[in-house]
């Protein structure tokens, strides 16, 4: 009941940092290859995967395009993540691409740091400087954070061998903390996180 009341607000806010926004990254935009995706793409399809929960994802997408540029592929999953001072991440979703279509990928990884709590996620993992589809597979490492309670956003980035991954989650549950860790990148679903 509550959340049908703010859609109309959160989509007008959406529309404006969509058209306040974007406006800057127009020119890079235009010059867009025919392999990479565009803000408006990705935010489309943040909209439909995300739902309801989406009003700060044109924010969070405008902010990874102003630091990054255009992604060559992206991400759509879900994940399960739980931590105390040591933590655990287990996901899986499909890898969209304009050139080799969609893929299966699963990751895993373990985590160490000030980090409490657990939380369940939808997952968009913008993914840039992609070679091949080989390229997503592997350890990606970097530095999270996170703080919320019962729902929130936030986007981290995760680095190797040139390609960037970053990952924009919605989760529900209670995590506060800052840790050290990796996501490792599979073809096939698999328990162990290293």
């Amino acid at each position: 009941m509550i959340a049908s009341c703010f859609r109309p607000i959160l989509s007008l806010i959406v529309t404006l940092c969509l058209a306040l926004g974007l406006t800057s990254g127009a020119l890079a935009q235009s010059a867009a290859n025919s392999s990479q995706y565009t803000s408006q793409e990705i935010v489309d399809a943040g909209h439909g995967f995300f739902g309801a929960t989406s009003g700060g994802l044109a924010k969070v997408v405008e902010k990874a395009f102003t630091s990054y540029g255009l992604p060559n592929g992206y991400i759509l999953g879900q994940e399960a993540s739980g931590a105390f001072i040591g933590g655990l991440t287990f996901g899986e979703g499909q890898l969209f691409t304009k050139n080799a279509g969609q893929h299966e990928v699963f990751w895993q990884g373990p985590s160490l740091g000030w980090d409490y709590g657990g939380s369940g996620n939808r997952t968009m993992m913008l993914v840039y400087n992609l070679p091949s589809i080989e390229g997503v597979y592997g350890r990606f490492g970097g530095v999270s954070g996170s703080a919320y309670a019962i729902a929130g956003l936030g986007m981290t980035v995760l680095q190797r061998n040139g390609v960037l991954v970053v990952p924009i989650r919605t989760g529900v549950g209670a995590r506060l903390g800052l840790n050290v860790g990796y996501l490792k990148m599979t073809a096939s679903p698999t328990w162990n996180p290293f």
